[in-house]
């Protein structure tokens, strides 16, 4: 469906080539060739998923290299921003969470949900655009465009490059902690007040170990599954986040790739980002196993 979507959406893969009165058309005509774009769709689509069944993945209509070749090259940014922030959130957003739970109604929690609330529903292109301003245009102290070339090569351009992240990683985690810390306060404030805590607890228990081995363990699997709903993102990129920053990741390759029409580089993402879905949610449903023994998978 989608591949049919993209090929009769308007516009043309070879435009570039259109309009530049020095290419032949006869020379154009050869490149749409070679390239298949001369057949119906629906003879593309099934030499397409012939070849993906075969491990190739097409060539890019627009740079002409290898549709692997060119994720590859986009790969390193995009973990390296999409994927720091997605572990920050989570480091910082569990313990948030249980802790808030614990502690309801206090002054913690009265923080927590309020960064909660506040991180969820600001977007991310306006959490960009204000650290940009402030960081960048009024305190001058981080750079608002991402340099794709700088190359890690000893301390000081180590130091350069976490400069760099900092906005963009602050961007996408404190989106991705507030999602976290409400699903796990809100999971432990379900499990607090069940029987089997107050059978723990009238058993002797230390509140440490009730809530540590009963409660957060039970609550981590709606937890669980919202993790491995959004893991999959940390591979696809961040779509806005890394056009703002102008990070050359993933995301930003999927946006070009579709004011393009580069239908292979489409194809591809979509279809790693489907694979990736699958792979974790088969993760996620063997966790529950881990967390509840209750589970079981005959």
């Amino acid at each position: 469906m989608l591949y049919a979507i993209l090929s009769l959406a308007p516009g043309d893969p070879l435009s570039q080539f259109a309009a530049n009165p020095a290419v032949p058309p006869e020379v154009r005509e050869n490149i749409r060739r070679s390239l298949g774009l001369d057949q119906p769709w629906p003879i593309r689509y099934v030499k397409w998923v012939t070849a993906l069944v075969q491990g190739d993945w097409g060539f890019s209509f627009g740079s002409r290299i290898p549709v692997w070749e060119l994720i590859k090259l986009r790969i390193p940014s995009t973990l390296a921003v999409v994927g720091v922030a997605y572990l920050l959130s989570l480091l910082i957003a569990l313990p948030i969470g249980i802790l808030s739970a614990v502690k309801q109604y206090s002054i913690f929690d009265h923080f927590a949900t309020t960064f909660a609330f506040i991180g969820f529903s600001v977007p991310t292109f306006f959490t960009g655009l204000l650290l940009i301003i402030i960081l960048s245009v009024k305190l001058q102290w981080l750079p608002f465009i991402y340099d794709s070339t700088l190359q890690v090569k000893d301390l000081s351009s180590f130091g350069t490059q976490m400069k760099q992240s900092i906005m963009p990683i602050a961007v996408l985690a404190l989106f991705q902690a507030a999602t976290f810390v409400r699903y796990t306060r809100a999971s432990m404030l379900e499990n607090l007040h069940q029987d089997y805590v107050r059978t723990a607890r009238s058993k002797g228990l230390r509140e440490f170990g009730v809530i540590g081995r009963h409660v957060v363990r039970n609550s981590l699997i709606p937890v669980v599954t919202l993790i491995a709903l959004t893991a999959p993102t940390v591979f696809s990129g961040a779509l806005i986040t890394e056009q703002i920053f102008r990070v050359p990741g993933i995301g930003a390759l999927l946006i070009t790739s579709i004011q393009n029409n580069d239908i292979p580089v489409i194809m591809a993402i979509t279809v790693t980002f489907s694979f990736l879905v699958v792979v974790f949610n088969i993760i996620a449903d063997v966790t529950y196993g881990v967390l509840d023994p209750r589970i079981r998978y005959d």
